[in-house]
């Protein structure tokens, strides 16, 4: 660990160290090939460098605040992201770091490095619940909330980074839960811990974190030996790490891709063989009733899903502000009014995301938590109108997204002083519009932006769910007496 010059002692990790800690031999498959090391791989590293950054950026004296904090307990400076909001404050300081991770990656990583910390404070903040806990599949196993308290001190000691996972892989789900095998269960007992095998899938930033943290959400044909909640490290022995194919442009020119050359969050599909889980890394064993807590225990990543969706509206705003004006299309008002309507969505987002936090109230443990009905709600919102406002951004582009060029076309000593000449913007040369055009294209039209587009739907919640959710959680039985009231009508 690193100490700030001139600052209190430090439990901070370099981005330097954070690449090193990749190199312990975890098993991670790409095209058919298993990787000695996750920073040679050209998708992969390219995204760990970026991370690198973060944790470099902690040292930096204008960004410190921002990253890290002054631990409650010791004293030392630790990563914020790891932060337990006791206060409506300390939720608005930890928006902060929200917004340094989404400008950062410009919004592509739905599952950024200070995600996973808020599934594990979500764990810490229903403590009374797990602590409760009778399961009598765990008769030999340590307490469930002393295993969270001391995860949580571990991963704030540490600034240990990862994926939360959750999704059972995609197989044929005609017949009882599991029946294909891959559902995650306990099928072994042990002294020390237990085994488990099975998969999940979309563990997004898997590779390249330090650590899961991870779940089954409960069905109603669910078999007691899947009802686990636990956290390994990566280079835990059995854990395999598929990637999928890579969407990004890793060593691409900068001109040709402003944003896919600097790589991606990759997905892997994780296998469990036979893999041990240490007692002291249960959080759950065999109790159906602590899987049904996952709505409320989650609902940090869901207010760290909407804020990062509001903060990435106002990118949507000033990406279709720098292209009117490199168009020079101000005077139309059908532009200004698709202006108009992406300035709506992304202070809708931030409303809701405002909302959430005024009406927060602390858990049973003293944790601030969000508004659950203004981030369903705003989560609602984010899903069905962010491929509008993708589509409306590209309609602002026209024929650039269209009509787009290489760095080399325009170095060319042939036909880049003909580029030059027929295709400047407003008071902006023809390369910069092009290199414009290039970033909105990575932004909502390259492969990099289709797999965003489609993990944002799948990492809010499909809309079907949340309109169940809304129908189920909003409170509506006041409005309905004194609507009743209103209207003469005795209920």
């Amino acid at each position: 660990m690193n100490a700030i010059p001139g600052k209190t002692e430090s439990l901070l990790r370099t981005g330097a160290q954070y690449k090193a800690s990749l190199n312990d031999g975890r098993e991670v498959w790409t095209q058919g090939q298993r990787l000695a090391n996750v920073c040679d791989d050209p998708s992969l590293g390219a995204g760990i460098d970026m991370v690198a950054e973060m944790f470099d950026d902690q040292f930096k004296p204008e960004t410190a605040d921002i990253l890290t904090m002054i631990d409650e307990k010791t004293g030392a400076r630790v990563s914020r992201a790891w932060q337990v909001p006791r206060t409506h404050q300390d939720l608005c300081d930890r928006r902060r770091l929200i917004e340094y991770t989404t400008y950062k990656t410009v919004g592509t990583y739905g599952r950024p490095p200070d995600l996973a910390p808020l599934a594990a404070l979500g764990l810490l903040a229903y403590v009374p619940a797990f602590r409760k806990s009778t399961s009598k599949f765990a008769a030999n196993n340590p307490q469930f909330a002393e295993n969270i308290e001391r995860y949580f001190e571990y991963g704030r000691t540490r600034g240990i980074i990862g994926a939360e996972v959750l999704a059972d892989p995609q197989n044929d789900r005609s017949g009882p839960s599991g029946a294909t095998g891959g559902l995650l269960r306990v099928v072994g007992h042990e002294k020390g811990g237990i085994r488990v095998s099975g998969a999940k899938s979309v563990g997004s930033f898997a590779a390249q974190g330090d650590e899961m943290l991870f779940t089954n959400l409960l069905r109603p044909d669910f078999p007691p030996e899947a009802c686990v909640w636990a956290a390994l490290p990566m280079a835990t022995e059995g854990v395999k790490l598929v990637c999928r194919e890579s969407v990004s442009h890793p060593g691409a020119a900068h001109f040709d891709h402003p944003l896919a050359w600097r790589g991606e969050e990759s997905d892997q599909f994780i296998i469990f063989d036979n893999v041990f889980v240490p007692d002291e890394r249960l959080f759950n064993l065999g109790d159906p009733s602590l899987l049904q807590l996952y709505g409320p225990i989650i609902r940090w990543v869901h207010w760290h899903v909407l804020t990062r969706l509001a903060i990435k509206g106002e990118i949507f705003v000033g990406t279709a502000q720098l292209v009117i004006d490199a168009l020079g299309t101000e005077k139309f008002p059908a532009v200004r009014a698709f202006m108009a309507d992406i300035i709506e969505y992304a202070q809708a987002l931030k409303a809701f995301v405002l909302a959430a936090e005024a009406n927060a109230q602390p858990t049973e443990a003293g944790v601030m938590a969000p508004d659950m009905n203004f981030l369903t709600a705003g989560r609602l919102l984010s899903i069905k109108e962010y491929p509008r406002i993708i589509h409306t951004l590209q309609e602002l582009c026209g024929q650039g997204l269209v009509m787009r060029f290489t760095e080399a076309d325009f170095h060319s000593p042939e036909i880049g002083g003909y580029l030059d000449r027929l295709l400047p913007g407003h008071n902006i040369s023809a390369a910069l519009k092009n290199r414009l055009m290039n970033f909105v294209w990575d932004l909502t039209s390259s492969s990099l932006a289709g797999r965003t587009e489609l993990f944002e739907n799948v990492n809010s919640t499909p809309a079907n769910f949340l309109c169940e959710r809304i129908y189920r959680e909003h409170p509506r039985d006041e409005l309905k007496a004194r609507v009743a009231r209103l209207a003469g009508i005795d209920i």
